[in-house]
Parts: structure tokens; sequence; C-alpha cells
């Protein structure tokens, strides 16, 4: 069992999850950019039975995205304001963690097996997108969904905005 732990700022809520991200979303939407104050989100992707809770009680905000039309939880503390994960309405088995939360935010592998950038389109100008990993100019699948057609680039690309 992979065993992982993290937390918010100020140590009022720890969480953990128990086995390797089913995937990870690199994630260069607005809603992203402004959750995170960057210009994108790293996000391991959980099944929900692997995460849980150990101390403290998030509070939630909900948002409907605008991609998919359906809704977006936001679990943070309300204490000290750090984002620690998401849940979906559109994946309900899933939890997306917030991965700068982690008390090691780099334990988990990012290659072209497991993971992809999304929501290129709206990517900051200068972004440099590694060669191998699927992208997308927005979401991976139609809202009904039909997977999209990824590109791939050979060399690192790099964004530009005019």
């Amino acid at each position: 069992m992979t065993e992982h732990q993290g937390g918010c700022l100020c140590g009022g809520i720890r969480y953990e999850t128990r086995a390797m991200p089913t995937r990870v979303t690199v994630c260069h939407c607005r809603f992203c950019q402004k959750a995170t104050g960057s210009a994108y989100m790293v996000e391991p992707i959980f099944n929900s039975d692997d995460f849980a809770v150990l101390t403290g009680a998030p509070e939630t905000f909900d948002l409907t995205s605008t991609g998919s039309g359906k809704t977006v939880h936001v679990h943070f503390c309300a204490e000290c304001g750090t984002k620690l994960w998401l849940s979906f309405e559109r994946f309900a088995d899933a939890v997306g963690v917030y991965a700068g939360t982690f008390d090691n935010p780099c334990w988990f592998p990012m290659d072209p097996a497991n993971s992809k950038h999304i929501f290129l389109g709206a990517a900051r100008g200068d972004t440099v997108i590694p060669p191998g990993v699927p992208t997308y100019d927005a979401h991976v699948t139609t809202r009904d969904g039909h997977p999209l057609p990824a590109t791939v680039f050979e060399t690192c690309h790099r964004i530009k905005k005019a």
C-alpha cells in the first residue's frame, strides 16, 4: 500500500492517500489558475476509496464548471484558507488533490503514460509543455463523455499568445 499524507497551512486538516494516483492532470483552465494563484494546477486523481481525511473538517465551496456544466466541490480549510482537494459531480468516485498540499508534493510520477495537460487554449503564454505528453485544447471528452483526440508534441512546446 502506498500511503502519503498532506494537509493545510495551519495543520488543522490532514488527509491521506492510500494508493498511486489513477492519473495526473495538469490543468491550465482559468478556474485552476485562480484557485492556485499560478499558471496551472498539478492534480493527481485518486479513487475516492483511496482517500481519507485524518483530522479536521474542511469547508466546501461548490462551483458549476463552465466546461462540463457539472458541480465541482472545492474542499478547503476555513481557518487558513488552504484549498486541499476537489470532488466532482461528473466523476463521483474520484478525488483530485492539490499536489502542493502533500507533505512531499513530488512523490508520484508524472510521465506520458499517466498524465495529460488540459485547457492549453487558456494556458499562459510562455508555458512550456513537455514532449510526449497528451495535450488537449480544452477537456479530454465532450460533455456527453465522448473522447477527443490528443495532441502530442515531439519536442518541448512553448505556448505562444498574441
